[in-house]
């Protein structure tokens, strides 16, 4: 059993505010460890994190009230993997629409290079699901969960387009409707899919974790802190 626990890749859950605990429960249910992250110090011999949805602002802020920003960032530009759900890729993207606004608010970790709109959908009650074609995790839809959901506008040069909303979706905004990318070992998903039972997104990003882990296995976290 100790042998067992050894080969666990532990993944990282900022615990801040916010779903970590639904995160931390598909993580454990693909085989991988959860860690929560509050502090610096919880980011010793984790190989990846995730930055859940929640709310972007209060999240921002502890962040920084946890001297966690720079580390994380430093830590990205290093090649660590990186997961953002909903609130958690308004923080990692790099610009906010209405910036002037919206940036004042959220300080943005600025690590994937895309441009989003926070509450592109409207609020709590205009909440929705649907079926998404995401090829890079199987031919299967995956049913998707949108909470005042975010949505990206544009994307970077160097940023993989991962899925999208149907054309005849009920929700046909003024322009592309991104809802996942990837940029490198970053990945990004407008839905909450620690709010389902399908484990493919989650496991899709243990796979970047195992292959950081396999590139990096001598980076000592702790050197960040």
């Amino acid at each position: 059993m100790i042998a067992e626990m050894k080969k666990r890749q532990p993944i990282g859950i900022l615990a801040l505010q916010g779903s970590f605990l639904e995160h931390a429960l598909a993580v454990e249910k693909t085989g991988a460890q959860a860690v929560l992250v509050r502090l610096p110090k919880d980011l010793e011999g984790v190989k990846g994190l995730i930055i859940p949805g929640g709310e972007s602002t209060t999240i921002s802020k502890l962040l920084d009230a946890y001297n966690l920003t720079d580390i994380i960032r430093n830590l990205a530009l290093r090649g660590f993997p990186l997961y953002g759900t909903c609130a958690g890729m308004i923080l990692l993207s790099k610009k906010i629409e209405n910036s002037n606004a919206d940036l004042s608010r959220v300080n943005s970790l600025s690590l994937i290079d895309i441009t989003i709109r926070r509450n592109a959908f409207g609020r709590q009650l205009e909440s929705f699901e649907e079926e998404l074609d995401m090829p890079v995790i199987g031919k299967r839809p995956f049913h998707a969960i949108f909470i005042r959901a975010p949505l990206i506008l544009q994307v970077g040069s160097s940023v993989r387009i991962l899925a999208s909303l149907k054309d005849n979706s009920q929700h046909n905004l003024q322009g592309k409707q991104i809802v996942a990318v990837e940029q490198g070992a970053i990945l990004v998903t407008a839905f909450h899919p620690e709010l389902t039972d399908d484990l493919r997104i989650h496991r899709y990003f243990l796979e970047k974790v195992k292959k950081y882990a396999r590139q990096k296995n001598d980076l000592i976290v702790n050197s960040f802190i």
